[in-house]
């Protein structure tokens, strides 16, 4: 089982990015692609999935975030994709905000995440993201496919169109963040990994 690979970052797509070391090109998918940067030199924590039909890599920016990723998969109702949908939020303050609060409502903003299932991650995790040392700054919360109909202004902005395409590969409808784009077009942004942020703040808020 591995625990990180250290390597260079070539290349970055939306759900995924690519890290060669030692000659090997893994892609891990990953939670946001964009808080990395291409041809960076990284050290990467990853999660091997195993089963009949796939073998799968997962990256995670830090320890902190493989670990919460760990204890979201071990919820009933809770894959990998709906994992990485929770914690691809900033700094994971509005999982356990969430959780700590018991806001169901917030987590069934994420796709996969039915009312039952909010319950079951608030039920099963609220003592151990207490013992890992994780606690939420935010005081009190706000209660996949590709985005192919994009407005024209967005068509000429690959930084906005690579934040839908990431958003639908972590799993939103394309309704939903179809609803948001106009909201994203008049975000003063510079990257993609802004947008992303801002997309994620505006479809859990």
């Amino acid at each position: 089982m591995y625990e990180y690979f250290v390597g260079q970052i070539t290349r970055i797509q939306a759900g995924y990015i690519v890290l060669e070391t030692n000659g090997i090109g893994y892609k891990l998918l990953v939670a946001n692609p964009y808080a990395f940067t291409e041809n960076q030199q990284v050290k990467v924590y990853v999660y091997q999935a195993i089963s009949d039909s796939a073998q799968l890599l997962y990256g995670f920016v830090d320890l902190d975030e493989k670990q919460v990723f760990e204890l979201l998969i071990g919820v009933t109702g809770i894959g990998p994709k709906s994992a990485l949908a929770i914690l691809a939020a900033s700094n994971h303050d509005g999982l356990i905000g969430a959780i700590q609060q018991e806001n169901v409502r917030y987590l069934t903003k994420f796709p996969g995440v039915g009312k039952k299932t909010a319950q079951q991650i608030i039920i099963d995790l609220k003592d151990k993201v207490a013992k890992l040392g994780l606690s939420s700054s935010t005081a009190s919360l706000p209660v996949s496919d590709e985005i192919e109909l994009l407005p024209p202004e967005a068509q000429g902005n690959q930084s906005l169109k690579d934040a839908l395409d990431a958003l639908g590969a972590l799993g939103f409808s394309r309704r939903d963040v179809a609803k948001i784009v106009s909201k994203l077009e008049v975000f003063e942004a510079q990257t993609t990994d802004a947008y992303l942020r801002e997309g994620l703040r505006l479809l859990t808020k």
